[in-house]
């Protein structure tokens, strides 16, 4: 492949140590490695890349075989993100379950805990936590990924899951900044507006990022959202007044800033994804995180080029540059020295234990079952029952191939359970549920039924019918509790699958 620069100046290497960008395959094919060898710092995995924790490791070790303190980043938020478990679903309920428990010691646990199986595979940043306020219950892509629609919640929650997860030598990623959770568009496929004057934006959306910060998060991610009271004209990824202005200097984040997807739509249709990294990194970003779309070395090569081609044509200054670069470094500096120390702040996450000594190993079934909500007095499940799935399209963030729902479990507890799954395009799903029941008790699945008139018609009929049927809500719990047994699990994790057939059976699962 011909490429306009040499690969082994300073300014080429400084290009390739500011990309983290993704690949094909469950093993890092060649010409990555030779790039890690070149310069390029970190390789970002996603669910593509992993099949088990055993071959991640291996992974892992082939890419630290080439360069030791290479950064290995993962999107590993837990409960309905999940990357390290993407084949099974989480062993950890997301924010949403946690904000609802209230205990800022369990966040801090379920964070510990994740942050040490993510370091016994060898990833040491994770793009977690999402520290965004949702306040806009219909958002299509945040939901129950925040901690909840309170501010002050939010923070303190952040603040805990980002010293959990640092104490197992993992850097927290605090995303999406300046706050993602007042969307109504999602930003892989638009540029979503938020139209809130600067008190509000002060006092709800930037406090869980003053928290991340007073608690010493490694990172901070920003959001490709636009904030005309902000900056009018940029969203936040591409504007020196939000990355540079309000984060760097009045907030004085002093750590390393990385984008989100730059092959996102947002700015890949709006600036293309080359003027867009050169963008971001002149705004004030150290870090482009690129590859949840496209994953080839002609994607890494264009994007180093950009950066260098716009220093040499006096586009970017060379120093902003070189000091994006030494940020990346710095940050792989302190995850190796973290390794087997005391990370600092959180590092002692529960009473009676020593800094880095592990936490419970089912602490997220232990959240899991204290964030599950029951109300209504019908009878619990004693018998074979029929399990109605209704399955919404899934947002780019949680992806379509990780498992939900809580049929699989059911069944094991009562055979003869029976289960099939729904979707906006089922041809009367209700009447189709109905009729597969038989003389089962239905029990009806359902994920954000708020957002989906046709999953919520389909519930109003089953109810119509059958009064008996059991209604268990795996996503942002808004709709009133219906049915004479309701169950809002506050995630779709595999953990909230096997605490709500617990609720509901009696059963441990």
């Amino acid at each position: 492949m011909t490429t306009l620069v040499s690969t082994t100046d300073t300014l080429t290497r400084d290009a390739l140590a500011v990309l983290q960008p993704g690949f094909a395959g469950t093993a890092p094919p060649d010409w990555l490695l030779r790039r890690v060898g070149e310069g390029l710092a970190c390789v970002a995995l996603f669910g593509r890349n992993v099949t088990s924790s055993e071959q991640l490791a291996a992974l892992t070790e082939r890419l630290r075989a080439e360069r030791e303190d290479v950064l290995v980043a993962i999107d590993e938020e837990s409960g309905d993100v999940t990357r390290l478990e993407v084949v099974h679903g989480s062993s950890f309920p997301g924010n949403l379950a946690l904000g609802s428990v209230d205990d800022v010691h369990l966040t801090r646990s379920v964070a510990k805990e994740l942050g040490h199986r993510l370091a016994e595979c060898g990833v040491n940043l994770n793009w977690a936590p999402s520290a965004d306020v949702n306040a806009n219950p219909n958002n299509p892509v945040i939901g129950v990924r925040a901690f909840g629609a309170d501010s002050a919640l939010t923070a303190r929650h952040t603040a805990a899951y980002v010293e959990g997860l640092q104490s197992s030598g993992v850097a927290a990623c605090t995303k999406h900044f300046p706050g993602h959770g007042d969307t109504a568009v999602d930003s892989h496929h638009g540029t979503p507006r938020i139209d809130v004057d600067l008190d509000i934006l002060h006092a709800r959306e930037l406090a869980p990022f003053r928290a991340a910060i007073a608690a010493g998060t490694r990172c901070v991610m920003s959001a490709h959202i636009l904030l005309p009271a902000l900056d009018p004209d940029r969203p936040a990824t591409v504007s020196p007044r939000i990355l540079t202005g309000l984060l760097r200097e009045e907030l004085g984040f002093d750590g390393l800033i990385v984008t989100d997807g730059i092959d996102m739509e947002a700015i890949s249709k709006v600036y293309g994804m080359e003027h867009g990294t050169v963008l971001a990194i002149a705004a004030g970003a150290d870090a482009i995180c690129v590859g949840g779309g496209p994953s080839d070395e002609g994607t890494v090569l264009r994007l180093r080029d950009a950066l260098v081609t716009a220093v040499r044509a006096g586009e970017l200054p060379e120093e902003r540059l070189a000091d994006a670069a030494a940020r990346v470094r710095a940050l792989a500096s302190w995850t190796q020295k973290a390794r087997g120390e005391d990370a600092g702040p959180g590092a002692d996450v529960q009473e009676g234990t020593a800094p880095g000594s592990r936490v419970r190993s089912d602490v997220g079934l232990v959240a899991a079952r204290r964030a599950v909500r029951v109300t209504g007095s019908g009878a619990p499940l004693t018998e074979a029952a029929y399990v109605a799935t209704f399955n919404p399209v899934a947002n780019i963030a949680v992806g379509g191939q990780t498992p939900w729902g809580i049929s699989a479990d059911l069944a094991r507890i009562l055979p003869g359970t029976a289960a099939d799954v729904y979707t906006s395009e089922s041809a009367d799903p209700a009447a189709a549920a109905l009729l597969a029941a038989g003389e089962r008790r239905i029990v009806a699945v359902v994920r954000d039924e708020h957002r989906h008139a046709w999953m919520r018609e389909a519930l109003d009929a089953l109810l119509a019918a059958r009064p008996d049927t059991v209604v268990v809500e795996m996503g942002l719990p808004r709709s009133e509790p219906r049915g004479e047994l309701h169950v809002a699990t506050h995630g779709a994790a595999r953990v909230c699958a096997l605490a709500a057939v617990e609720a509901l059976t009696g059963s441990r699962a």
